[in-house]
């Protein structure tokens, strides 16, 4: 987990680099009274031997977060690109050299009361030292918890929407109540969606399982790299279809994948062990696959990252 950020690090904000103490909103900002914002996480890896930091895939990044924009009708004038390149502008700015994640965030801006939403909008982005999300060296305990996958319908899940993540605090913190590191969401089908903040994998003999989009999850990058990596390196069959509960106590592996966790095998769900309750092969050598590619270790996957040092900075207008 990040510590608390240094105050004088310096933030994208309202068209311009600014200390994160000068980064300020009204209290009555739409998006604060009634969560009407998107925002987006990109992981970024220190490589010491080539003296370089790689940012994990970031213009599908930001071409998730602007199609996810659109959902509030927050219109983004910037390219995947250029936001890319904007990004890369900040952490030269503070000099980062280490792992690091990056948080772009849009939200609807006018300072009144009302739900009822206009096209005033901003944006930010900021980039803090990141270490791990949940320790999962040795594996982690999922349960499951009370709390069902918000519905498309209601609250779009596929668009990181700042306040359909009460959701996740929710499950979250009764997972964490019961004792367990992480929740894992059953939609209102009953089938498995995913984790608080992260997808979800289940291996079956040679076969590597995960919900399908309109299962209401996240359609996460990690898990797409995951899947991508699955099927190349380790010649596995997968399969997007729905996933039952007790498949969960029955699989050989269980893992979750996600920017923030990136790949945290799951070695008991609901007090059960998963497989013989240790880390599965699969899962062991997924995490070791996409922690070489993510760090620029793998030239047939160095497409995924994008090197921040080699970047000529190029700030944007507002």
């Amino acid at each position: 987990m990040i510590a608390q950020p240094d105050l004088n690090v310096l933030v994208y904000f309202d068209g311009e680099f600014v200390p994160l103490a000068d980064a300020r909103i009204s209290i009555l900002t739409h998006a604060f009274h009634y969560g009407t914002g998107v925002f987006e996480g990109i992981r970024g890896y220190w490589n010491a031997d080539q003296q370089e930091l790689f940012l994990v895939r970031p213009v599908e990044h930001f071409d998730r977060w602007r199609a996810n924009c659109r959902i509030l009708h927050i219109d983004m004038p910037h390219t995947a690109g250029e936001l890319s390149a904007l990004t890369s502008d900040l952490i030269q700015r503070n000099g980062i050299r280490t792992n690091l994640y990056v948080r772009p965030l849009a939200w609807l801006s006018a300072p009144r009361i009302g739900v009822f939403p206009d096209e005033r909008f901003a944006f930010a982005i900021m980039a803090f030292p990141y270490g791990d999300y949940l320790d999962s060296r040795k594996g982690i305990s999922a349960g499951v918890v009370s709390w069902r996958r918000v519905e498309d319908n209601a609250i779009p899940g596929r668009g990181k929407i700042c306040g359909a993540y009460v959701n996740s605090a929710l499950a979250s913190d009764e997972a964490r109540r019961n004792g367990y590191d992480e929740a894992i969401f059953l939609n209102e089908d009953g089938h498995v969606a995913e984790g608080a903040t992260c997808n979800i994998f289940v291996v079956r003999g040679r076969k590597l399982v995960t919900p399908p989009p309109n299962d209401n999850i996240l359609e996460g990058i990690t898990r797409d790299c995951v899947m991508q990596l699955a099927r190349r390196e380790l010649k596995l069959e997968v399969v997007e279809r729905s996933i039952d509960r007790s498949e969960l106590y029955v699989a050989d592996e269980v893992f979750f994948t996600g920017t923030a966790v990136e790949i945290a095998p799951v070695v008991s769900v609901d007090r059960r062990p998963v497989g013989n309750g240790g880390i599965g092969q699969v899962a062991a050598t997924l995490r070791r696959l996409y922690h070489d590619a993510a760090h620029g270790h793998l030239p047939s996957w160095r497409h995924w990252v994008y090197p921040v040092y080699r970047q000529v900075p190029a700030g944007l207008a507002a």
